[in-house]
């Protein structure tokens, strides 16, 4: 039995798709409760949805119950659920800055902290959900980055204190991948420039579902990496120069870019993004300082 967060849409509604059509019951976990639910509903085999956010423990827990009670212990569990956000530092509201670090970073820690013990009674497999944001950090998207280096640094600690339990963390490295988070991809100076910037075969994005595809291929492996696309894992060696590479082709763009237009692209990117900061919103019913208005 497989649990994912981040579901609703995306990479994490194709990952439950294509994990049930391996024949694996699925545990959808999110914000977006009736979209959630209609990705569970049209699944193949058993599978449930259940609201809660990654930033909440107490939900979490709830939700570990919940999964345990309906469909037994989880023996995969996929720490996907993610957010993004664009613009110079200085000028993005602070508590979307956090907002970010809490569901990419902490939120992961939160998910491994509730399965966890699920995962050491079926000795199964836990995946990370990281990105190539963690092999060179891109200006204008400080929070995305520092959080998806921190997941990966997180996961590879953990995985040395659980092998002994017969547990396996597995770290997935997702490259420009056909999300509603890139649907702007042309619109942000950086990572246009740094896309342009690749070989052609580096600019290719990839569709939820290919991603899926080699996402459960490493599932059913176990495998510690996986590479989204395979071609990545050749990139590893050569990590300690992206960050030198990242910064010149960045300067170059931020220089022949007028500070009023950087200044106008902050906020989150993508309609799930917007979804969580809407929720995490609604307690108090306002918006923060600085926060634009719900698409």
């Amino acid at each position: 039995m497989a649990v994912v967060t981040g579901a609703a849409r995306g990479v994490g509604e194709a990952l439950s798709r294509r994990l049930s059509e391996a024949g694996m019951q699925v545990a959808l976990l999110g914000r977006e409760e009736r979209t959630l639910c209609e990705a569970a509903a049209s699944l193949t085999t058993p599978s449930i949805c259940v609201e809660a956010d990654v930033t909440d423990r107490e939900a979490l827990a709830r939700a570990a119950e919940e999964v345990a009670r309906q469909l037994g212990p989880a023996s995969v569990v996929v720490a996907n659920a993610g957010i993004a956000a664009g613009g110079p530092f200085a000028r993005t509201d602070a508590t979307l800055w956090e907002r970010v670090i809490d569901v990419n970073l902490v939120g992961a820690a939160n998910t491994a902290r509730a399965f966890l013990p699920q995962l050491a009674r079926t000795r199964g497999y836990f995946l990370q959900i990281a990105s190539t944001a963690a092999f060179g950090s891109a200006p204008l998207m400080s929070a995305y980055c520092a959080s998806k280096a921190g997941a990966e640094s997180f996961a590879l600690a953990l995985r040395g204190e659980v092998e002994p339990a017969g547990v396996a963390v597995g770290i997935a490295y997702l490259h420009w991948t056909g999300t509603d988070m890139v649907t702007g991809l042309d619109d942000h100076p950086v990572l246009r420039a740094l896309r342009r910037n690749q070989p052609g075969f580096a600019r290719r994005v990839h569709s939820p579902a290919q991603v899926a595809d080699w996402l459960a291929t490493g599932v059913a492996r176990r495998a510690h990496q996986v590479y989204s696309p395979p071609w990545l894992r050749w990139c590893q060696p050569l990590r300690p120069l992206f960050p030198a590479l990242v910064a010149r082709v960045a300067r170059r763009e931020l220089r022949a870019t007028p500070a009023a237009d950087l200044a106008a692209d902050v906020g989150l990117l993508g309609v799930g993004g917007q979804a969580d900061w809407d929720a995490f919103t609604a307690g108090d019913g306002t918006k923060r300082p600085g926060q634009p208005a719900a698409e």
